[in-house]
């Protein structure tokens, strides 16, 4: 990756910003980084929002598409669309990153990793990304950040307004929605339906076979992905404050991969809330939530061995193996004002998990209580922020988690701000009982995370860097007999950088980062790079509006990385760009083109498996304006 090309493309962003005259209106309010609504201002942590007009501009087909590049945001794709995506950020292991949808934690019981893959994007109004650890308020995995993906609802006194997509493509790419949203006087609500389908790539390059990596197997073939979604909100408010709000988003897809003895994942996601709020006292609010997040993958055999001795459940494949998991969750808030500028949010988490599957595990349930506490204070210039939390948890114990964070604003606005942290990942199913379990108790893998930031918003334009440090301990590896075992170590360093202007026509959002994820292990792989975690990663993002039509194009760049803990397998860096165009016909109905990786270029996130090359899209779209 040249660094010519992120350095002009964050000069190019300041001169637009600096040429435009006023900002459009940025999210005034986010509620992740503190667990509650907070002005986006006041806000100690790194946060970044995609809307749902940063989505319609980018047109993306996955979330992949949305999140990648994005400050201290890695994405590893095994082939392409629907296939297993995994995410680094800041550096951190996989399942590192908690995931929230509407409130409610995701991702399988068994790895501890959610399916990107299978979150519809036609299905979410906007995602905030709080990045740094956030354990104090959420417990077990928030070391790298929280991810909360907010689904699309209707307003308050809205008339019915339906909305349809259509959507074509490269690889006989196929995908539609359609949905109505609206409300009353007090209430509102939302129904959606959606599916996409696509003819895909050869997932597995050939010679994976020969190498033995990725997927271990030569099977030039198109592999195939389909799912279909569903989605409802709805809430009523009521005259004394008190609103009630609830939520469900499922999806089911078919997915086909390479693979020696399977090749074929039938997968359902669902995940479902509702959430009770209302005032216990004048400058008290209180609220009470529950949630479930159920997740099941059921795998076949390849076509090659269909006459093998197995249930067979309707299709030309048998089915070998399954894996259900179901996480239940219940949550006590409450939000005290305790004096202007003064506030106190404390808590109860509840999470019961529980796993089926055709392979037994030595344990399939456990619990996990957590009780929280986040004070904020603004004296003038000056904001402080502390909180702690413990856990309690029925397989590995206890674990305290506890952080502090200082801002000052100078008179121009512009911000300062220091924080220091712990988080943990607590060992996932897989890790203490697959499929014989730890030759010892697992202890939770730990971190400490420093960081500094400086922010502003002057005129027209937003900024932020942040630099920081975390060290990882306890990561959970394997010892000779492959049985998992606390051994390994980690040091991340990073340095991010965002700017982005919505002014006078001009959409502008810059992204950069730079990190040096590294092995602290002490023997032969001291100093390696965490695998698949490159140490340079740049966005670019830039559209404008030209009466009728909106023009823009994206560009990110990736380093290299490493496939592999000993640093042997070496990926490549690479630029790709993106061109897109919209035609508003009138205030209903739009046509839009993308063309991605236009340049075609050949790139790999994970070793042996293929990315897309240069594909096309069209979008009709029907949506009016309220």
């Amino acid at each position: 990756m040249k660094k010519t090309l992120l350095a002009t493309a964050l000069l190019s962003s300041i001169a637009l910003a600096h040429a435009a005259d006023a900002p459009e209106n940025l999210p005034s309010v986010v509620v992740t980084a503190n667990r509650a609504a907070t002005p986006l201002d006041e806000v100690l942590a790194p946060v970044t929002v995609i809307t749902r007009e940063d989505i319609e501009r980018l047109q993306p087909v996955s979330v992949q598409d949305l999140l990648t590049g994005l400050p201290g945001v890695v994405m590893a794709n095994a082939g392409g669309i629907g296939q297993q995506t995994s995410m680094f950020m800041r550096g951190t292991n996989s399942a590192h990153t908690l995931v929230l949808i509407d409130g409610v934690r995701v991702g399988t019981v068994g790895a501890g990793i959610p399916a990107y893959e299978q979150i519809p994007v036609e299905q979410i109004d906007h995602i905030e990304v709080v990045r740094g650890p956030r354990s104090t308020l959420y417990g077990s995995d928030a070391i790298g950040g929280v991810i909360q993906i907010f689904t699309r609802h209707g307003q308050a006194g809205e008339a019915p307004t339906p909305t349809v997509s259509v959507t074509g493509g490269s690889h006989g790419y196929t995908a539609g929605q359609v949905g109505v949203s609206g409300g009353t006087t007090h209430g509102w609500y939302n129904a959606s339906l959606g599916g996409q389908y696509t003819g895909g790539i050869n997932a597995c390059r050939v010679g994976a076979g020969t190498a033995f990596k990725g997927c271990f197997t030569d099977e030039p073939d198109h592999d195939a992905y389909r799912t279909y979604n569903g989605a409802l909100s709805g809430g009523y408010r009521w005259d004394n404050g008190t609103e009630l709000t609830g939520s469900w988003l499922r999806s089911k897809g078919t997915i086909e991969y390479d693979g020696d003895f399977q090749n074929l994942t039938r997968r359902s996601q669902q995940v479902a809330g509702g959430k009770l709020s209302f005032d216990a006292m004048a400058d008290w609010r209180m609220s009470v939530s529950l949630g479930q997040n159920q997740d099941r993958a059921d795998d076949y055999l390849n076509g090659a061995n269909k006459t093998l001795d197995f249930v067979n459940y309707g299709v030309d494949k048998a089915r070998v193996g399954y894996l259900y998991s179901k996480r239940n969750q219940a949550a006590w808030q409450n939000d005290i004002t305790l004096a202007p500028g003064q506030t106190l949010s404390a808590g109860v988490d509840f999470q019961q998990e529980k796993l089926d599957s055709a392979t037994d595990y030595l344990k399939d349930t456990r619990d996990n209580t957590g009780v929280f506490a986040l004070y904020q204070g603004v004296f003038g210039p000056h904001e402080i922020q502390l909180s702690a939390r413990h856990d309690h948890n029925t397989q590995f114990g206890n674990h305290t988690t506890g952080s502090a964070a200082y801002g000052f604003r100078f008179d121009n606005g512009m911000r300062v701000t220091a924080s220091y942290g712990s988080a943990f990942h607590a060992p996932t199913f897989n890790d203490e009982y697959y499929p014989y379990g730890s030759p010892v108790s697992l202890k939770p893998e730990t971190s400490r995370t420093a960081e500094i930031g400086l922010s502003g918003r002057p005129g027209i334009w937003n900024w932020a860097v942040n630099a920081y440090q975390s060290k990882v301990d306890d990561l959970i590896g394997y010892d000779a007999s492959f049985l998992p075992i606390n051994v390994s170590e980690a040091r991340i360093r990073g340095l991010e950088g965002q700017l982005g202007a919505d002014v006078d026509g001009w959409h502008v959002r810059t992204y950069l980062t730079l990190q040096q994820p590294l092995n602290r292990d002490s023997g032969d792989q001291h100093d390696n790079l965490l695998a698949r975690r490159p140490r340079r990663t740049g966005r670019v993002d830039l559209d404008k509006d030209l009466g009728a039509f909106t023009l823009g194009g994206s560009v990110y760049a990736a380093g290299y990385s490493y496939d592999d803990a000993a640093n042997s397998t070496r990926l490549g860096g690479y630029t790709t760009a993106d061109l897109r165009a919209t035609w508003h016909i009138d205030s209903a109905w739009s046509v839009q083109g993308r063309v991605a990786n236009i340049a075609d270029k050949r790139y790999e996130t994970a070793a042996y498996y293929n990315q897309l090359g240069r594909t096309y899209y069209m979008t009709v779209r029907f949506s009016p304006a309220m």
